[in-house]
């Protein structure tokens, strides 16, 4: 395998990640954030900063990064999340806008607006990647039928009905948040690993923006939906890389290809490509047993 096709399967399970993230807090209990690439930026500035200037072993930063990020997470939920959703969603952004700035005034450290380069090199990056990525949808596949998950989409259908049954709607927004943004800033590590560069532009809200879009469009109820929507469409520049239109490369329209796409998933399906549907093996253990069945009728038909 390429050096190139080995990186475009990182960066596509990474973008999984980030939208199965969202998924959990969006998809699941309502939540509507556009700052979850400021967790990603403090996963990876934080690894390599203190990696390169105290001495320290990377994996061991990454889990100081991831924590940090928890910390954060929970710091910004606490004051915020009493506050209606709408509210909560311009709080996000300028968390945002507030983390990119300060990369920008520790220049020092972070190298600023010119990017912090010389990352070290992971051997077994694209083996951490998938096994990460295949943990991480594990862990919330099971979450959504969990009796965690029933309550945030209690929550996401009717918060005052949630309240009424007894559901602490609070608290449960603290943790989904926590959450989706611990995945975040291990998404930041591993794309500071891939890129060996790490830039503030990398991280804005249009990164954020583009974690929604893809949730949108897959189905915002629907896990596998959002798994397929995020690695077909983070694939589908890759697919118009040598089409040009004006001169320009058709993969610099992806972000307009983004907008067409969900203007016309909203206008003709609102609920996604998948709605609520989730792909599972049922219809494998279907296949098995019709096909046992018609075994031992063949083999009554010969006795």
């Amino acid at each position: 395998m390429s050096a190139y096709q080995t990186g475009l399967i990182v960066q596509i399970s990474i973008t999984i990640m980030t939208v199965v993230a969202v998924f959990a807090m969006t998809g699941l209990a309502g939540m509507f954030s556009l700052g979850q690439a400021a967790y990603m930026a403090v996963g990876a500035y934080v690894t390599f900063v203190l990696s390169r200037f105290l001495d320290i072993p990377y994996p061991i930063t990454g889990i100081i990064s991831i924590l940090i990020s928890i910390l954060l997470s929970w710091i910004i939920a606490v004051p915020t999340l009493k506050l209606r959703r709408d509210y909560f969603a311009l709080i996000t952004v300028g968390f945002s806008q507030m983390i990119l700035a300060l990369v920008l005034l520790f220049e020092d450290f972070t190298r600023g607006s010119i990017g912090f380069s010389k990352i070290p090199r992971m051997d077994n990056l694209l083996l951490v990647s998938l096994v990460g990525l295949a943990l991480i949808i594990f862990w919330i596949r099971n979450l959504k039928y969990s009796r965690f998950g029933r309550m945030c989409i209690a929550l996401k259908n009717d918060e005052i009905a949630a309240r009424s049954f007894g559901i602490d709607v609070y608290h449960l927004k603290i943790k989904i948040y926590v959450l989706a943004s611990a995945i975040a800033s291990f998404a930041g590590i591993l794309m500071a690993l891939r890129n060996r560069v790490i830039t503030p532009d990398s991280f804005g809200w249009a990164q954020s923006a583009e974690m929604q879009i893809f949730l949108f469009f897959g189905g915002t109820n629907s896990l596998t939906g959002a798994i397929l929507s995020a690695g077909g469409l983070k694939l589908l520049p890759e697919f118009v890389r040598d089409v040009t239109l004006f001169g320009v490369s058709m993969q610099e329209y992806r972000t307009i290809i983004y907008a067409i796409l969900i203007i016309i998933v909203i206008n003709f399906r609102p609920q996604g490509i998948l709605g609520e549907k989730e792909i599972n093996f049922k219809w494998l253990k279907n296949l098995y047993r019709r096909f046992k069945q018609s075994i031992l009728k063949k083999n009554e038909s010969y006795d």
